[in-house]
């Protein structure tokens, strides 16, 4: 074989024993191997890393399987049943009182109170809320009913007599069709709301942090109004056309004056009576909350009492009184969503449950505080999102939370959402057995229910004030959206007040707060020589510290740029300028042998700011010819009088200091800017009155990579 070949170009020695098949074996002995089914090679293989990460997720999805399983039976059942029973009776009237907002039939207010709380006790992680109607997001549902499915569409020619305006002037409306259509809007615009499922599982939960406090409470006032306007007219039980969008409420309140000799009298007093009572007895529920140990249920009471007095005393038949009619027992066969109506409730769709959700989460949150837990918002949003699928699709309507409703659950001992699943079947039973009872009760004791869980909703003007005093920009972003949603109409208005508030936080940070710090005497503490009368300047003279309180970017760079302007005092460009322009007519009068002058360097070589010149010539804020020429080798002490004939503007510091702590981010136009800004000023400051070079001091670590060491020495 040819030593060349590859098999001998990489030749290799074994230096051990020769062993057979049986020597190896008595060498080394072999170890028994364990044999494994199939079942066990996957069980290990997966193992109990899998197994808890599996159910993990479970839970994740199901938060009920983790809380159930250390549910304390002894210690939180008895209060949870007194508390489902307390908030089921509420749940009950005010599912009825709020399917007016939506108007539809109360019936399909009690399915809006039903079933969204079974969902939401598989899939929800707060243990203190109560799911249901909630009258914000009712009147956004209902508005979008009486734009698709008004009085008009559903006209019948009549014979010029009926009850309740149900039939005039030879025309009558169609009721059942009307009543049908409207809830085939409101459950169809309910089931189009898994844009909270989808924002859940892309875990955008947090964007609804941009609903900011002082615009959510604008909103819901705004929303106040509207409601009180929108049950107005039921108390006063006069006929309206139906209004939506912008200046509905003026055309609604003009309808109620126009009509308001109409008024029938039985309901008018049944509704006052009702608010007072009703208002009466919360606040004595909220003086001795710590002294009885059940709020006292007005609601339950009052609705009771006046359905009982509506029964005996006739008040439909004798005095034309409205009252609820027909509640069928029993629960209404699931339908699917009329898809053809999606393109025009989609918007509306949308601002209902981002309103929705951040009145819940809100509210979840305080009680979660209180208690000392927690709640996932990306869950919650899953949650809300499947329940009102779920509740759609049994011809119910959008579910949040009622503040009232909630605060019932808790005050009355509620510890989880087993107290939610007891109201549930409280609800039940009134839809499968009492709801009868309730079919003389008038529409205005519900109404005035309604106006009289408001009061909680007006209470929140009082913090304008307060907003005043602490942040002028978070008040006028409570009022502009108060004032656009009065005016406007909830959903415009929301996206109104939406769009002012990001425009405050584009306007705070494109004229963010600048300031001249000096020191406290006696301290290292440095503050705002506005804010305090003892500050005094630096110890040494010459030198300013310049602070920024907010990003720099493309849109602030310039109005940051003024404001060091107007801090030092002087323009760097036109400083430079002059005095190149008085250099250039001192190296004539010295050629020319009129002037004699030390030579010296003009400068010195920093190469950090090399590519700067080029930069500047780029952005044409210095000109091919105001840069230095390098044969002017003098020095001259700007402070004294100047042989040539050049107004030089003064410079009367040597030092700037930028205090940048605050500035969290810098874009590139600030960047380019910045390091623009810090040569010229280098440049006005390299020969001072003592011929010292100064440098300027940039207080902020993260602009060391934007600023090399070299072109801050």
């Amino acid at each position: 074989m040819d030593a060349h070949s590859p098999e001998n170009l990489y030749p290799y020695t074994v230096s051990r024993p020769i062993y057979s098949n049986p020597t190896f074996e008595e060498d080394n002995e072999r170890q028994a191997r364990e044999e494994r089914t199939l079942r066990e090679r996957l069980s290990r293989t997966c193992g109990s890393v899998w197994t808890r990460q599996a159910l993990k997720v479970v839970k994740g999805v199901f938060p009920v399987i983790d809380w159930l399983s250390r549910y304390p039976i002894r210690e939180w059942l008895p209060s949870d049943v007194i508390s489902g029973v307390s908030t089921g009776l509420v749940c009950s009237l005010q599912g009825l009182a709020y399917a007016l907002l939506v108007s539809v039939a109360p019936v399909y207010g009690l399915y809006s109170a039903f079933f969204p709380i079974l969902t939401y006790f598989l899939l929800g992680t707060s243990r203190h809320i109560s799911v249901g109607p909630f009258p914000v997001t009712c009147l956004m549902v209902g508005s979008v009913v009486l734009t698709l499915a008004p009085d008009d569409h559903f006209l019948l020619p009549g014979n010029g007599t009926g009850v309740n305006g149900t039939e005039a002037d030879g025309i009558v409306v169609d009721v059942e069709a009307m009543e049908a259509q409207r809830i085939m809007v409101a459950s169809s615009m309910t089931v189009f709301l898994p844009i909270q499922v989808v924002m859940g599982l892309l875990q955008v939960g947090f964007l609804v942090r941009y609903l900011s406090d002082p615009l959510v409470g604008g909103f819901t006032t705004a929303a106040a109004f509207h409601v009180l306007i929108s049950q107005l007219k039921i108390v006063l039980s006069v006929p309206t056309n139906n209004h939506s969008g912008c200046f509905s409420i003026l055309y609604t309140l003009i309808d109620v004056f126009t009509n308001i000799r109409q008024t029938n009298r039985a309901d008018l007093v049944a509704g006052l009576l009702t608010i007072v009572i009703v208002m009466a007895v919360k606040e004595v529920n909220s003086k001795f909350r710590h002294k009885i140990p059940v709020p006292i249920p007005i609601e339950v009471i009052v609705t009771v009492v006046a359905a009982g007095i509506s029964y005996a005393t006739e008040l439909e038949s004798r005095y034309g009184a409205s009252i609820v009619h027909s509640i069928p027992r029993g629960f209404a066969p699931a339908q699917p969503p009329n898809t053809e109506l999606l393109w025009n409730i989609l918007g509306s769709s949308f601002s209902t449950a981002v309103v929705g959700y951040a009145v819940a989460v809100s509210v979840a949150k305080v009680y979660a505080a209180k208690h000392d837990y927690t709640i996932d918002g990306n869950q919650e949003l899953i949650a809300f999102g499947f329940s009102n699928v779920f509740c759609g699709c049994f011809s119910g309507f959008v579910a949040s939370t009622a503040l009232s409703r909630t605060a019932v659950q808790e005050s009355t001992g509620g510890k989880s959402q087993v107290a939610g699943i007891i109201s549930a079947v409280m609800v039940m039973i009134v839809i499968l057995a009492l709801g009868n009872l309730l079919e003389p009760l008038q529409k205005s004791v519900l109404a005035a229910i309604v106006i009289a869980n408001l009061k909680g909703m007006f209470m929140q003007v009082t913090e304008v004030p307060t907003l005043w005093r602490q942040n002028r920009a978070d008040c006028f972003i409570w009022l502009a959206t108060c004032l656009a949603s009065v005016v406007l109409g909830l959903d415009v208005g929301l996206l109104a007040g939406l769009v002012f508030e990001m425009g405050t936080v584009v306007v705070r940070t494109q004229f963010p707060a600048c300031s001249t710090l000096g020191n406290i005497p006696g301290t290292n503490i440095y503050r705002n020589m506005k804010d305090y009368k003892n500050v005094r300047h630096l110890i040494f003279p010459g030198i300013k510290i310049f602070k920024c309180n907010a990003p720099i970017y493309f849109a602030n760079i310039d109005y940051f740029k003024e404001r060091l302007r107007v801090t030092v005092g002087f323009d760097s460009v036109r400083v430079f300028k002059k005095r190149n322009k008085a250099l250039k007519k001192i190296h004539k009068l010295i050629k020319k042998g009129k002037l004699r002058a030390t030579e010296v360097s003009l400068g010195v070589d920093n190469k950090g700011f090399e590519s700067e010149q080029d930069s500047g010539r780029e952005s044409g804020q210095v000109e091919d010819g105001d840069w230095p020429v390098p044969e002017v080798e003098v020095r001259v002490d700007w402070a004294l009088e100047l042989p040539v004939r050049v107004s030089v503007p003064k410079v009367q510091i040597h030092s700037l200091v930028l205090d940048f702590s605050a500035v969290s981010f810098l874009d590139v136009v600030a960047v380019k800017s910045l390091r623009l800004v810090v040569q010229q000023l280098l440049i006005s400051f390299f020969w001072t009155n003592s011929g010292m070079f100064i440098p300027v001091l940039l207080h902020l670590l993260p602009l060391k990579k934007f600023f090399s060491t070299e072109s801050l020495e």
